[in-house]
């Protein structure tokens, strides 16, 4: 999974906020959609200049990042 793909920082969009690349969609509207217990599709549906693959692979991150820290600890 190559992130420069997934999600970018740019001080130029949105003050560095992570986002999906070649959106200014922050990564945090994607869990925040989730944690309000809309669907993937909902979220999708709303903000279609991201695609499913990038919006997977964000989520898939998240989890390896959540594995790798809890297995750290």
């Amino acid at each position: 999974m190559d992130i420069r793909k997934i999600v970018h920082s740019d001080p130029e969009i949105l003050g560095g906020v992570l986002v999906f690349v070649g959106t200014r969609v922050p990564v945090k509207t994607l869990y925040d959609y989730l944690e309000a217990g809309d669907s993937l599709d909902e979220f999708l549906d709303d903000f279609p200049g991201v695609t499913r693959e990038q919006a997977v692979a964000a989520l898939e991150l998240g989890r390896e990042m959540t594995e790798a820290h809890a297995a750290a600890a």
